[in-house]
């Protein structure tokens, strides 16, 4: 665009980006032409751990927190999933940044489900065929027709 004699404001309300970004492409392409405008990749820092630390951490994900010392509770948090980077690879990582790292690894950042270690799967299915269906059931009938909707219209 800039070699067809478009001005800055012009480039920025078609591509719909800020004049600033504009302005800093058009000072770029006039000091290095066309090149300089080809991308450097995505920003920020690369990843510290190489490709066998990031599949040792991967197993040590999966062996659980408990296998790491945190009987508490079965979550690894990002404050512990840093501390276990810190321990095994002495690297130092921020919370962001074990966040996007689980991310590329496929962790998801939810909670996962918690269950008693006690819990009985069977009796949890029993109630829920047979209890839940009598609780779920239908509205009493004091709650049949009394809603605003079903009443007739006064004329």
């Amino acid at each position: 665009m800039f070699e067809q004699g478009a001005r800055p404001p012009e480039v920025a309300r078609r591509l719909r980006v800020s004049r600033k970004s504009a302005y800093a492409w058009h000072a770029a392409w006039r000091d290095g032409g066309r090149s300089a405008l080809a991308s450097k990749g995505p920003g920020g820092f690369p990843c510290q751990l190489s490709d066998d630390q990031t599949e040792r951490l991967q197993a040590e994900l999966e062996a659980g927190p408990a296998a790491h010392g945190w009987c508490e509770d079965q979550r690894w948090t990002l404050a512990r999933v840093a501390e276990l980077i810190h321990r095994l690879f002495s690297y130092r990582y921020t919370p962001r940044g074990v966040s996007y790292l689980l991310h590329r690894l496929g962790w998801s950042p939810q909670v996962p489900a918690h269950w008693a270690v006690e819990r009985d799967e069977q009796a949890v299915e029993r109630w829920r065929t047979e209890q839940w269906s009598r609780v779920r059931g239908r509205p009493s009938s004091w709650a049949r027709g009394s809603s605003s909707r079903t009443r007739p219209a006064r004329t």
